[in-house]
């Protein structure tokens, strides 16, 4: 396996949860994941240019009602994510992570600021232009599954590529592919309300990666499964990044963070970008440099 640099990826065990990408725990991993885009990494810049970045978020805010009863779910967010880049997104519940997620995929606008994949304002876009995009460059893995009761799992995974013009046996066969990927190879017949729930986050984990997703959104991805399987949907999520899409992942763990390669913190709708090891999260999340 190779990054998009072309330097061999390997990877050993996921880092100690004190030591995050940058510590100790970080020594020996390719420093270049982005070749010669490398210079224009986020984190060099907070805005970076948008050839170079997959998601370019610039300055958002998102405000719910208004007048007293207003509240800032996002106050000025600003991240760049580029290809063969995955970036953990960690804070308290309702410090606006799940709220960053759906603006990043395209399914919320917001009140101010730009929001931009490979290059396209979201907000520039039509409905039907912007489903369009949803479902050829962006997977997203939501917490609650959004699966349909009345679809097989080799149905629901395919879907997307069905709905965007692929041939159903062409989209059934990648689905298949796709399923055997998180362990589920002999089940694409079976229903959701057949499946445990474990199951069924690996089926809504297939939808979000089979086909050609360039931004992949992973909101807690791996809450429902033992901790065998979800260090296995990490691995799988860290080679399709490695192999050059971009991806987000919240968590709560900071052991799951440690396979990203550059942790975010949000507080109260504020984002606070930090190298600095995870054992600092504490206090990144109490204020300090914000």
């Amino acid at each position: 396996m190779s990054g998009t640099g072309g330097a061999p990826t390997t990877r050993p065990d996921p880092p100690d949860p004190h030591h995050g990408p940058g510590g100790p725990a970080d020594q020996g991993r390719p420093v270049d994941r982005a070749g010669p885009d490398a210079a224009a990494r986020p984190g060099d810049d907070p805005h970076g240019p948008a050839t170079t970045a997959v998601l370019d978020v610039r300055d958002v805010h998102r405000t719910h009602g208004s007048g007293d009863a207003a509240v800032h779910a996002l106050r000025g967010v600003s991240l760049t994510v580029a290809p063969g880049e995955l970036v953990a997104v960690m804070g308290p519940s309702g410090s606006g992570k799940s709220t960053l997620l759906a603006l990043a995929g395209g399914l919320d606008g917001p009140t101010a600021g730009e929001i931009r994949v490979e290059g396209q304002a979201l907000g520039a876009l039509d409905p039907r232009a912007l489903a369009r995009l949803r479902r050829r460059r962006i997977g997203y893995i939501f917490q609650n599954l959004n699966l349909l009761g009345s679809l097989t799992a080799a149905e629901n995974v395919a879907l997307p590529l069905e709905l965007d013009g692929v041939g159903v046996r062409q989209g059934r066969r990648a689905a298949r592919t796709a399923l055997a990927e998180v362990g589920l190879a002999e089940l694409g017949d079976r229903f959701p309300d057949q499946l445990s729930g474990g199951q069924q986050q690996r089926v809504a984990i297939a939808r979000a990666l089979v086909g050609e997703r360039r931004l992949v959104l992973a909101d807690e991805p791996t809450g429902a499964l033992d901790s065998q399987t979800g260090e296995a949907v990490l691995r799988l999520l860290r080679r399709r990044v490695d192999a050059g899409a971009a991806a987000v992942l919240v968590t709560h763990e900071a052991r799951h963070a440690g396979w990203a390669d550059r942790v975010v913190f949000l507080r109260d709708g504020v984002m606070v970008d930090s190298t600095a090891p995870l054992g600092s999260v504490e206090q990144l999340l109490a204020g300090s440099g914000r």
